[in-house]
């Protein structure tokens, strides 16, 4: 059997003395792990790294085995992420989150993120802004999705400033003025579809926290698990660029 597809690296470990295990996000095929053989040559260690973005065909005498990828260098982005902690930080901990799908499951839609937020590791607030939207697109993906667009109480779409924590509906200013110490915050960048410009960590950090609560509540929990350090590395690593930049 064999495919070919674009991917994005997502990791890879050693495998005997010259091989690689690969593991990538496709665009038609999800997550997937093959053997680079060969991987560990000079000439092939600068391609394998994790944000670059390649072509690689799939081979293998059945579909369930683990196969051998055949790589070809499409956009090096390894020297940018690595230039800069939030950069560093942004694509382990962005591995992590995608390892959250089923392996070989397509979700054309994440890869189509994942492509975007590799490329936003250079502006702190940018890249805050994209990776909660990650969370929240994996969430979707995986059956969680929130409802921003709309009050849960009234149905309007006017003044949305709260999240039902238990729901993940978004609730307006009047409907939820009795209960606000009780509901989490909705950040204004949230509340349209548009990218904000030059958001603060406060506002950031409200948008970290929306997510964090799903993601405990709906993934890291039932899996017996715990949210990766990754996660509080990279948000430092946000806060920080933030605060030089003031």
């Amino acid at each position: 059997m064999e495919w070919s597809d674009e991917a994005i690296i997502l990791g890879s470990r050693r495998h005997g003395e010259t091989a690689v295990l690969l593991e990538v996000m496709t665009r038609a095929h999800g997550r997937v792990m093959g053997l680079v053989r060969g991987g560990r040559s000079k000439r092939q260690q600068p391609v394998l790294q994790p944000g670059n973005l390649i072509l690689l065909t799939w081979r293998a005498r059945l579909e369930t085995h683990l196969g051998q990828f055949s790589v070809e260098l499409v956009s090096s982005r390894a020297a940018m992420l690595m230039a800069r902690p939030i950069g560093t930080f942004g694509m382990q901990f962005i591995a992590e989150l995608t390892r959250l799908l089923p392996e070989r499951d397509p979700h054309p839609y994440i890869y189509q993120a994942l492509e975007v937020i590799t490329d936003a590791f250079e502006e702190g607030d940018v890249a805050g802004e994209l990776m909660v939207r990650y969370e929240l697109a994996l969430l979707a993906e995986l059956g969680f999705g929130l409802e921003l667009d709309r009050c849960a109480a009234t149905g309007g779409t006017e003044d949305l400033v709260y999240v039902s924590p238990k729901t993940g509906r978004a609730v307006c200013r009047q409907a939820g003025a009795p209960y606000h110490d009780r509901l989490l915050p909705l950040p204004g960048f949230l509340r349209g579809s548009a990218m904000s410009n030059r958001l603060s960590f406060e506002e950031l950090n409200d948008g970290f926290c929306l997510s964090a609560h799903f993601l405990d509540r709906h993934i890291y929990q039932p899996m017996g698990m715990a949210p990766p350090d990754l996660r509080k590395s990279f948000i430092e690593a946000v806060r920080r660029d933030l605060t030089l930049d003031e």
